[in-house]
């Protein structure tokens, strides 16, 4: 990801030099950019997800009990199970329609930039489901919101 990141500012930062400066530009170097920024907005997620760093508000699931917070995890959990299955289909039919889709100056397959949202997908659901699974079995590792003891982010999955 740092790498892509890297690349995305050299490209940026030399088209506007190259722009402003001299009157020119790196012509392929904006859908280059683009398609980097896709992926690491959503390898971004990935890792995120992983370590409980996406946003969320725990002041209602805090105040409840235990099995409460259970019962709610379990729900948040389906519905993001859910919402990630909607996610990787859109990302496929989008992924299908790209094929004969090409950009404009590189002349790559416009696929690759729906495609970003298929691994993403895939991955956060195996994520999530582990982590259900590790709740439904009352597991010490599971991550249930509001629980006092995993309000550092700190566990692994």
């Amino acid at each position: 990801m740092g790498v892509m990141l890297a690349a995305m500012m050299v490209l940026v930062f030399s088209n506007v030099v190259l722009r402003y400066a001299f009157g020119t530009g790196i012509v392929w170097g904006e859908e280059i950019s683009r398609l980097l920024f896709v992926w690491l907005v959503f390898l971004g997620a990935i890792l995120a997800l992983k370590n409980h760093q996406h946003l969320g508000l725990e002041l209602l699931v805090a105040r409840l009990s235990p099995q409460g917070r259970k019962l709610c995890a379990i729900l948040s959990h389906s519905l993001m199970l859910y919402a990630l299955y909607l996610f990787f289909m859109g990302s496929y039919v989008q992924t299908v329609i790209g094929l004969d889709i090409y950009s404009t100056v590189l002349r790559f397959s416009t696929a690759l930039y729906a495609a970003a949202g298929l691994f993403p997908a895939l991955v956060m659901a195996v994520i999530v489901l582990l982590n259900l699974v590790r709740i439904l079995m009352s597991h010490p590792a599971a991550m249930i919101p509001g629980t006092p003891d995993h309000a550092a982010f700190g566990s692994d999955l």
